[in-house]
């Protein structure tokens, strides 16, 4: 299995690990449907908090797996379904209603740069590096990818990472806003971000990612909008919060669920 899944916080937290650690942690068409699968896995129940994406070894991903894609990393011809199953899998990750986390060491490149900018929160060791290659290899990167990429690192980061296909350092990718935290120890600086996340209201959490998606896609978020200001009143989250302002004392979310219930 070239994607991995393993879970903690008793089962609220489930980390994806990009597992070809003897490829980089190549992405090839079998790991974006993974990522697909594990997505839907994650909306049919409401006790998963927050999803981690990370590379087994030493890097996050090295990007395509060339070798093995051959031509049809260029274009969905000839009954290629790569860029159909890449763009569903961009879209699988970012439409996730929990936060997600790219944790990334070494190299983050191409397409391992495509997966970490679904996410919500990046952080990266210093030693990190990143990059969006398209130029080396001579094809077309696909539209919705560098509308994503202009999304995150505006389009002068954008167009530099494009045009010249260079390799930066994770100090540089920081400026970029491809990396929101850069630290000396990924999993201590991970476990005190998810500790955080599951303290807050998942309600509210899944929420924001639901107008956030819509946003992202072009949709009015108005009415959506609505919906969950009107969910909030009955959902459970609300009521705790505001027990726990009167009270003066730390809301207690974790015993409650992203419906509410």
């Amino acid at each position: 299995m070239t994607v991995s899944m393993s879970t903690s916080h008793d089962g609220a937290v489930q980390t994806w690990w990009l597992d070809r650690p003897e490829a980089r942690n190549a992405m090839d068409l079998e790991m974006w449907q993974r990522l697909i699968d594990l997505a839907d896995g994650v909306r049919r129940t409401n006790t998963v908090r927050a999803v981690v994406l990370r590379g087994r070894g030493d890097h996050f991903s090295g990007g395509a797996d060339i070798e093995r894609l051959g031509r049809s990393l260029a274009a969905d011809v000839d009954g290629s379904e790569y860029r159909a199953t890449n763009a569903a899998a961009e879209r699988a990750v970012i439409s996730l209603p929990v936060p997600t986390i790219a944790a990334i060491d070494g190299f983050c490149v191409g397409g391992g740069v495509q997966v970490a900018i679904c996410c919500d929160i990046r952080i990266a060791t210093h030693r990190a590096q990143f990059g969006v290659t398209p130029t080396r290899l001579g094809i077309s990167y696909p539209a919705s990818g560098i509308q994503r990429l202009i999304h995150v690192a505006g389009l002068p980061g954008a167009s530099e990472l494009l045009l010249t296909g260079d390799i930066v350092s994770s100090a540089r990718a920081a400026q970029m806003n491809l990396v929101h935290h850069l630290v000396d120890d990924l999993d201590a600086h991970l476990e005190t971000l998810l500790a955080t996340l599951l303290s807050r209201s998942s309600f509210t959490q899944s929420s924001v990612k639901a107008i956030l998606t819509a946003l992202e896609y072009g949709d009015d978020p108005a009415a959506l909008g609505h919906e969950l200001e009107r969910a909030s009143l009955t959902a459970g989250d609300l009521d705790e919060g505001l027990s726990a302002f009167r009270e003066k004392r730390p809301p207690n979310f974790g015993t409650l669920r992203r419906d509410g219930a």
